[in-house]
């Protein structure tokens, strides 16, 4: 007797389709799993045995064989007992295999034979959509996840015995009803005109939010950094319905989607302490699960005190801040995780914040480069927009004058990314900040008093070739907020002095 059903394996964000075979046949009594799998799915075997037990269904003493293909992939997790389950009933005859046929079965099984959510519901079920797979049986627990991907007929059930009684069409399936929360709305939302003072560093995180920009502040404690970066993902643009789901699908692998079971609708900000590790920034394990950079893909990701995370954890970011994206290895199995992130990092000038107040500063000049060399010139260049937090003045802390909100600023940056949307439509990108080298002098050619211009800061400022194109694709932005087709003179000379600042600080320092 031999059955095939149909479930998925999680891959990154990703559902790989995967088919549950079982036979039963004569011979001595065993049951064995093949297919190259990991030892949570091994343990699959007692799991369902006992769970099926417990319903009052006893195995036979024959020898029972079930394998998962394809065997070139391993497969993890515990998503996998209800398919096993369904494909070993199928096997023995205690339901018909044509009902299941169409059906992809995912669930982990309790040994009372009671069905428990698993991650990555959204990302399995958006696959299996595109895969012509019209009909999903899930765990209650996972219903309205599941019900997030339009066009696909979710089955959820709480224990294996209502599988059964499903297929066997003894039961009328009914779907789970839920209680609606009603929603909090006293939460203070966070808003741009709380921010007094800090002209500049308003300017700069409205530039850096228009194009995409990655930003660095630098200034003493309480000059308002950490309130400016709070407030950024405010004046971004709303989430697409496409980023909306790719957002969520982060989410829900690392089981985060599980107790709202909404899609994500605002952009992700995200502040790890400056103690994560490489490995909680990027990602990893055994089982590869997004870190802290893919959690906030299409968002923002906030490092404060940036010299003092470790300088490992800060390296791992020089790829991810490139390719926007983060690819995984474990032994011979790799997983790709979105990484497409707006980097906001926050400093002190010096050791005690003081610099470069001399009548308040006791650094010494080796204190501050020490300090300094925290952060590579390889991440320096790979950040746009270096600004400086100057102290606040009394009248400034003050001040009652009405601040621009989030929403004035929003509009700002709305309209200039349609702007950059109608310039790169047909290409693989759609923000300034990603232009690729190859494409500079398309999309940000220079007049000749420009040209003139930038040679002489790149002889003067010793520039790399990325620091280079990095203030053209300010400039370029800069450009895009004042709607002008060409880029100017006090467009780049404000790009410029974006990143002179950093040189105030480093210097020479590699």
């Amino acid at each position: 007797m031999y059955s095939k059903i149909r479930t998925a394996l999680l891959s990154g964000i990703s559902g790989i389709e995967v088919w549950v075979e079982a036979d039963v046949s004569q011979g001595l009594p065993m049951f064995e799993m093949v297919g190259n799998l990991g030892p949570e799915v091994k343990e699959a075997r007692e799991r369902v045995k006992t769970a099926l037990h417990n319903c009052g269904i006893l195995l036979p003493p024959k020898r029972i064989t079930v394998n998962l293909s394809p065997g070139n992939m391993r497969k993890s997790g515990t998503g996998f007992d209800l398919a096993i389950a369904v494909a070993l009933l199928a096997a023995l005859g205690f339901v018909e295999e044509e009902a299941c046929k169409g059906i992809l079965f995912i669930g982990e099984l309790n040994l009372n034979g009671s069905l428990l959510p698993v991650n990555g519901i959204l990302p399995i079920v958006c696959d299996a959509k595109e895969q012509g797979i019209q009909r999903v049986a899930v765990p209650a627990g996972c219903y309205k996840e599941a019900m997030l991907v339009h066009g696909v007929e979710v089955f959820a059930f709480s224990n294996i015995k209502e599988v059964i009684s499903f297929l066997k069409g003894e039961m009328k399936y009914k779907n789970p009803t839920y209680y609606i929360e009603e929603k909090r709305t006293s939460e203070h939302r966070k808003d741009f005109s709380e921010v007094n003072g800090q002209k500049l560093l308003r300017r700069a995180a409205e530039v850096a939010a228009a194009g995409m920009h990655n930003m660095l502040m630098i200034g003493p404690p309480g000059a308002g950094k950490t309130m400016i970066s709070e407030r950024m993902a405010t004046i971004l643009p709303p989430l697409g319905e496409y980023e909306m789901l790719e957002v969520s699908k982060v989410y829900s692998v690392c089981g985060k989607l599980a107790k709202t079971q909404e899609l994500i609708r605002e952009r992700p900000f995200r502040n790890p302490h400056h103690t994560v590790t490489g490995i909680g920034l990027s990602g990893g394990g055994a089982n590869p699960m997004p870190g802290e950079i893919s959690l906030a893909h299409t968002g923002v990701l906030f490092l404060d005190e940036f010299p003092e995370f470790q300088k490992q954890a800060i390296e791992v970011l020089r790829q991810p801040m490139e390719d926007h994206a983060i690819s995984l290895v474990r032994g011979n199995h790799s997983v790709v995780y979105p990484a497409g992130f707006l980097l906001l990092a926050a400093m002190n000038p010096c050791n005690c914040g003081y610099y470069p107040d001399m009548q308040k500063c006791r650094c010494t000049a080796s204190g501050r480069n020490r300090y300094y060399q925290k952060i590579s010139r390889p991440i320096l260049d790979r950040i746009d927009i270096c600004v400086e937090a100057a102290p606040l003045s009394y009248e400034e802390l003050v001040a009652t004058k009405k601040n621009e909100s989030s929403e004035t600023i929003r509009s700002r940056v709305v309209a200039c990314q349609q702007i950059q949307r109608r310039r790169y439509e047909g290409e693989a990108f759609i923000h300034n900040s990603r232009i690729p080298a190859s494409k500079i002098k398309l999309y940000c050619g220079l007049g000749q008093q420009e040209e003139a211009f930038m040679e002489k800061i790149f002889e003067k400022e010793q520039l790399t070739g990325r620091s280079f194109h990095k203030i053209l694709r300010v400039a370029r932005t800069i450009a895009d907020l004042e709607e002008q087709d060409n880029i100017q003179l006090r467009h780049l000379k404000e790009a410029v002095c974006y990143r002179s600042i950093s040189e105030r600080y480093w210097g020479g320092a590699e």
